[in-house]
């Protein structure tokens, strides 16, 4: 596993924002070494993938729930996923149907997990950048040379704090915040609005795009043109975020990307998502992903989840490159329909394995109810499997950000009102998307287009109940799938469900918060 200096597990939110990680060694030895602070930034990037301390499970990070569970990758996907038209789980654990059926209250674990994986990750970046200003690393007699590499490590921390603090506002609205200034203690951290946050991850991103890396540079780190991306989702979003639209900033940032020049689409869409992707042409697509190694990232989340979890029914594992299927996640026929008769044969993105699936869902429980999906596979492109010969732990990466997700939000950002870069036309941009995927080029595009085609080119990659929001589409009944609202046709679900619930844990450890209208 991925593990630098070892970090103690911290419970509640109160203690992730303000208590600094307690390592083996104390600080002091940790951070006088340049080797052993590469060590930690290396935990930070981990600990999207990770869910402990030794792998696969043994010492959580959290608490609270199943350590496989906890997982920062598997409970983001899950909360973006299982609440939407994507995708349905048919386990019966704990509250986890809640997701199914968008009835969560604030006692819902899988709703803490994520909150609290969240504000561990900011905690531990928090200390990082505390603990590595010039005047810390001067004091410790570190040279030049490595100072130099540890403001680009320094800049990255700071890119991975935004990333959470952009989930925290997304999921949760007005949340708790500190940063590497705050008193570190037992002092409960202030609760911040949405705009605060937001124009503190703004600031942040901006900040730090001198010291970042160019982009890929170096595969799997964060850099310039990741920066960038978040920059643009953060602007794309900024309507329901603000209540303000930021739709110009959205297209220059996304536009940033495109023109860096660096990033070209696969040829072909389903090596983004097999063993290989770090290595085939897959990896000149993706901009920033979640890394995987079967033998080095073991984990019982993450891809493990994503692959294990999507094969049940007469699906063969061994074509998976895996040693049996979990029997958990489909589809939902909403997603299905996207790819209407022909153009299902002939759209490389509608990867569905449908002997013995029915389309339409009578039973959750039930694997065979839901088109099962054939994206994520521990094989690679020459057919082989990945690294782990047991075949438990996959080396596929999750590609959280990549280029064709990009070149959409361009596209949308132009069609909500920005401005065009470069002579770069939405519909340009969108059937660049299509025309990889083997799909007949659009004559023309409004919005409703791109939300479909956003659902073709990015299901199951954790977009879906982000986007569905931004369209107005997440709650109430204009638009419904199967079992929202707890309905087996779908039903209208309470407008306040766009933002998940404080949990209740953190309510009670911090009199500073306030809970979402609603719960």
């Amino acid at each position: 596993m991925l593990l630098a200096a070892s970090l103690s597990p911290l419970t509640s939110c109160v203690n992730e924002l303000d208590q600094s990680p307690d390592f083996l060694t104390n600080t002091e030895v940790v951070y006088r070494d340049p080797a052993q602070i590469q060590q930690v930034l290396a935990r930070l990037y981990a600990t999207l993938a990770v869910s402990g301390q030794e792998g696969p499970a043994g010492l959580p990070d959290i608490t609270g729930i199943d350590e496989g569970f906890s997982n920062y990758l598997r409970q983001y996907w899950g909360a973006q996923e299982l609440t939407t038209d994507e995708a349905i789980i048919g386990w019966n654990d704990g509250n986890l149907p809640d997701y199914n059926k968008l009835t969560w209250n604030a006692n819902n674990e899988f709703v803490r997990a994520i909150y609290d994986r969240i504000f561990y990750q900011i905690s531990l970046c928090n200390e990082f950048i505390r603990q590595t200003t010039p005047e810390k690393l001067n004091e410790r007699g570190i040279s030049e040379t490595e100072q130099a590499k540890i403001r680009t490590y320094r800049a990255e921390a700071r890119f991975l704090r935004a990333l959470s603090y952009w989930h925290g506002i997304d999921m949760f609205g007005n949340i708790p915040f500190a940063d590497e200034t705050s008193t570190v203690g037992n002092t409960p951290p202030p609760q911040q609005t949405r705009q605060f946050v937001f124009d503190y991850i703004e600031k942040e991103l901006k900040a730090i795009d001198g010291e970042l890396l160019a982009p890929k540079a170096v595969y799997a780190r964060a850099d310039k043109a990741a920066a960038w991306m978040l920059l643009s989702k953060l602007y794309l979003n900024a309507q329901v975020y603000t209540g303000k639209e930021r739709n110009n900033d959205a297209a220059i940032y996304a536009a940033k990307v495109l023109d860096a020049n660096t990033y070209t689409l696969a040829p072909n869409y389903q090596e983004l998502f097999l063993a290989d992707n770090d290595k085939t042409a897959a990896r000149d697509e993706v901009i920033f992903p979640v890394a995987f190694d079967g033998l080095h990232t073991k984990t019982y989340g993450g891809m493990t989840f994503l692959v294990h979890a999507a094969v049940g029914g007469s699906m063969s594992p061994a074509e998976f490159g895996i040693n049996g299927g979990w029997g958990g996640n489909r589809t939902k026929k909403n997603l299905v329909e996207l790819f209407p008769g022909e153009a299902a044969s002939t759209d490389e993105r509608a990867l569905f394995y449908t002997p013995g699936q029915k389309k339409e869902i009578n039973d959750i429980f039930t694997f065979t109810d839901g088109y099962a999906v054939t994206k994520y596979k521990n094989v690679t492109s020459t057919g082989a499997q990945g690294s782990d010969t047991e075949g438990n732990f996959p080396d596929t990466d999750f590609p959280m950000f990549r280029l064709a997700d990009d070149y959409l939000m361009y596209a949308e950002a132009v069609l909500r009102g920005g401005a065009p870069v470069g002579g770069r036309t939405a519909l340009d941009a969108v059937n660049t998307v299509r025309e990889r995927a083997g799909a007949t080029p659009l004559a023309s595009v409004d919005l409703e287009d791109i939300l479909d085609e956003r659902g073709r080119e990015l299901y199951w990659e954790g977009h879906r109940r982000t986007d569905l929001i931004r369209f107005g589409k997440y709650t109430g009944g204009e638009y419904v799938w199967p079992f929202k609202g707890g309905v087996k046709e779908g039903a209208a679900v309470e407008n306040f469900r766009v933002l998940f619930p404080i949990p209740t844990t953190d309510l009670i450890a911090n009199p500073n918060l306030k809970q979402n209208p609603g719960y």
